[in-house]
């Protein structure tokens, strides 16, 4: 007669939680068979994602250990933790978890079949005080399926004759098996009868509790050591239901240790075989470029070759729960183009082709990208970042100037090209959003991109025959290059005077609005602060997003405008640490712990970015210091976590141990961030070009060297200029065809000019007023000739000095 498993008690558990996002070891089969990838930090598994990589299955997995006289140890918090991985460029790692009272030692080797998907822990128990017997020693796995720690099921079971640990929730299942007999075990609701609340408070495990349905949930086994038997390998499966979950997980067990460690660790030898030879050794002693490289491709999925998700964490995940589905296990666009342009650098030029296609497939119809979204190209957030709209652009030109991308295969792309193109210069140069997504406005760093994407897309154009265009393109590119002082460099405030400079490129200034005489003059609101402090003067907020001007070859690095700026960055945002100075994002930035190192919760204040060190380094180099951005790159490398990893942000702050916060160290935030890997390999390769790696030469050539200016000042109805210099032809855009109804002395003599639709749908005409003299005011409305209808609204430019 069968029996009923029990149900343990307390459903359906506390509210689920993530873990650290401080991860010290990433790691994947590279194989198209195991669709797995995990995460290790505080000696022992975090998440692990299947079968997508944006999936996160597992909260975490560790042991706890019952010593002698029932003494309770738990190894992520109460040892002191190693981690190496096999071989340079090989994430699968030996961990070596010495408790803090020198009472075991535990050594593990993790690693994922290339043959299946299973994941792989070797483990050995050493007692160092007592002996073995006096030992006991349990896995405690915390299922998380499909990304939510709540609504699964953990139960214990057999299949085929051996005991398994299950749980099942979204159509995932997990089973872990252990070659040494499972002793004592229990499925639990977390913070009640979980196996961590058994063993803590009674020392033991009450084997009556084999089930816990629909809830957050636990499962805990007692592996088998014993004399002479100090080593057991677990395998933990994963499938569609629980029977396959466990035949893979069965099936590891069988599978040779050894062998399937051959095999993962030849896939990533191959992998790395191909790269540039670009290996340093940081002071950590790791190979910081293998360590780049082998954590750009452990985030690319298997399913969808292409795609790159931004980091395997969830930024501050312990105090995060599942209302924080995507972390930063999604894809942004932006950083998708970061990460190319590392595998670019690192001499994978077929890996940032297939980016380039993963970008082709998840672009919108009407030509932009989404914010950011799952592997599948299914949009996340709903906003629109122009930046993201037109790196696509510089990563395809980028791909073309360096040989990859020729006529016949450019062809393929172009009309990605053309609908991208289309896309900026429509709704260009004001974003929805700043590269931090935050807000809308004049940004330094977007207009950078956007100009330099319009460039890279004209001659992309040329090359296809699509003159006239490509002509259009370099136009309004060079109309909205002219314009960058005017939108965002200030002159004349408190920070000028203070620093004895001219001026400085602020972080953002607002759209255009009526009742500032410019957009520098408005505000800005400060996101992720208190409500009573969200908005300063656009004048008040720097940022190093400005260095872009240089980056993208806009600007030169010794213009007087960029020297000024830099005075003012350094004067605001530098932060002197122990491993040399990195820089805030921006004046009064939000993103990042409370002052006590609480964690973010909507609310907090930003932290250093080591990447941006990376990002200056490429200024000092462009401005011929490379001295000083090798410096940098030791400093940007000294920011690294344990096991060589780099964080999106470091603490700034006195120690604060309860919260793990160290001056100088990894915050709370992601880790490894994906973006500063790869600015970290093109720094790498950049030093060794002796130049710039990923600077497009449109605009150095342009701008820089032949200084081309334009005829041209553009009015549209997103960009409604209100004063042009004299000798400039005023060009007005509208997206439907219309007659511009005008007048330079105040309606006594009328012109009516009908706008042209050229190959990007924008209707345009050109005002003949370039011979209009300082001091004249330009007057006009439309007629609408689709509605039959006028505007019935005057607009006016008024005609300044030559510039």
């Amino acid at each position: 007669m069968a029996v009923t498993p029990t149900v343990a008690k307390g459903a359906p558990g506390i509210p689920a939680r993530w873990t650290s996002s401080a991860k010290s070891g990433v790691g994947t089969a590279l194989s198209a068979k195991s669709p797995l990838w995990f995460t290790i930090s505080h000696g022992i598994l975090n998440e692990i994602y299947y079968p997508r990589l944006d999936s996160a299955c597992t909260r975490d997995m560790g042991l706890i250990v019952i010593g002698p006289g029932g003494s309770f140890s738990e190894e992520k918090r109460d040892a002191v933790h190693v981690i190496e991985p096999f071989e340079d460029g090989v994430p699968a790692y030996r961990l070596a978890n010495k408790a803090a009272d020198g009472s075991y030692r535990i050594e593990k080797r993790i690693l994922t079949d290339p043959k299946q998907p299973v994941l792989l822990q070797e483990i050995t128990f050493a007692a160092l005080k007592g002996s073995a017997p006096d030992y006991r020693v349990y896995a405690l796995l915390a299922p998380h399926l499909v990304n939510a720690g709540t609504g699964n099921t953990a139960w214990v079971g057999e299949h085929k004759g051996h005991r398994v640990l299950f749980a099942s929730g979204r159509g995932v299942s997990v089973a872990l098996a252990c070659s040494l007999p499972w002793g004592a075990c229990s499925a639990g609701y977390v913070g009640v009868s979980d196996g961590w609340q058994q063993l803590h408070n009674g020392g033991r495990l009450d084997p009556a509790f084999e089930r816990a349905e629909d809830g957050n949930v636990a499962l805990t086994g007692e592996i088998g050591f014993s004399a002479g038997k100090g080593t057991a390998l677990l395998a933990l499966g994963f499938g569609a239901w629980p029977e396959e979950a466990a035949e893979i997980a069965l099936g590891g067990l069988k599978q040779d240790f050894e062998a399937a460690a051959e095999t993962y660790a030849a896939n990533w030898r191959k992998f790395q075989a191909g790269l540039e030879k670009l290996d340093r050794q940081a002071a950590s002693g790791l190979n910081s470029y293998r360590v780049s490289t082998a954590v750009l491709a452990s985030h690319l999925s298997v399913a969808r070759p292409g795609a790159a998700v931004a980091s395997l964490s969830i930024p501050w995940g312990f105090d995060k729960g599942d209302d924080d589905l995507g972390g930063y296990h999604l894809i942004w666009p932006r950083d998708l183009v970061e990460t190319a342009g590392g595998f670019l650098a690192a001499g994978d030029a077929r890996q940032a082709m297939q980016i380039l296609a993963y970008l082709r497939s998840i672009q919108q119809p009407d030509g932009h990208w989404p914010q950011n979204c799952w592997s599948s190209g299914t949009p996340y957030w709903p906003g629109i970042q122009m930046d993201e709209c037109a790196f696509p652009l510089l990563l395809a030109d980028a791909l073309r100037r360096g040989g990859h991308l020729p006529r016949a295969e450019l062809d393929d792309f172009l009309a990605m090209i053309e609908s991208a193109a289309s896309y900026v210069v429509r709704n260009g140069p004001v974003t929805g959003q700043d590269r931090w997504e935050e807000d809308a406005g004049y940004s330094p760093f977007t207009l950078a991109v956007e100009i330099a994407a319009l460039l890279g897309a004209a001659d992309m154009l040329d090359a296809c025959g699509k003159n006239a265009p490509a002509k259009y393109l370099r136009e309004t590119a060079d109309c909205w290059n002219a314009e960058i002082e005017r939108w965002t460099y200030v002159t004349g405030t408190e920070l000028c005077t203070r620093e004895s400079i001219e001026g400085y490129y602020v972080r953002i200034a607002p759209p255009d609005g009526a009742g500032a005489a410019s957009p520098k003059d408005g505000f800005v609101p400060i996101k992720n602060r208190p409500p009573a402090d969200t908005g300063k003067p656009a004048e008040a907020i720097i940022s190093p997003d400005a260095l872009a001007l240089v980056r993208f070859g806009l600007r030169a690095a010794d213009d007087p405008r960029i020297l000024n700026t830099i005075k003012a960055i350094d004067a605001e945002l530098r932060c002197k640490l122990p491993q040399g100075p990195l820089w805030y994002r921006y004046t009064g930035d939000g993103y990042g712990e409370h002052e006590d190192g609480a964690p973010f919760d909507g609310t907090g204040r930003g932290r250093p970015w080591p990447l941006l060190a990376g990002e200056r380094a490429h200024y000092e180099l462009a401005a011929g210091r490379p001295d000083k951005a090798a410096e940098l790159l030791e400093t940007f490398e000294r920011s690294a976590g344990v096991g060589g990893l780099l964080p999106e942000q470091v603490w700034d702050r006195p120690d604060v141990p309860e919260r793990e916060l160290r001056l100088g160290a990894p915050s709370g935030s992601a880790m490894p961030l994906v973006w500063a890997h790869a600015e970290h390999i093109k720094l790498q390769r950049s030093l060794r070009d002796g130049k710039v790696f990923d600077m497009p030469p449109q605009g150095v050539e342009r701008y820089i060297r032949r200084k081309t200016v334009s005829p041209f000042r553009l009015w549209r109805f997103n960009n409604k200029i209100r004063s042009i210099p004299a000798g400039k032809v005023l060009r007005v855009e509208l997206s439907a065809r219309g007659v511009v109804h005008w007048s330079s002395d105040k309606w006594l003599t009328v012109q009516d000019d009908k706008t042209a639709e050229n190959a990007f749908g924008v209707h345009l005409v050109d005002l003949a007023v370039a011979d209009l003299q300082p001091g004249s005011t330009i007057v006009f409305t439309f007629f609408w000739p689709e509605a039959s209808r006028w505007e019935n609204v005057d607009f006016t430019v008024g005609v300044d000095p030559s510039d």
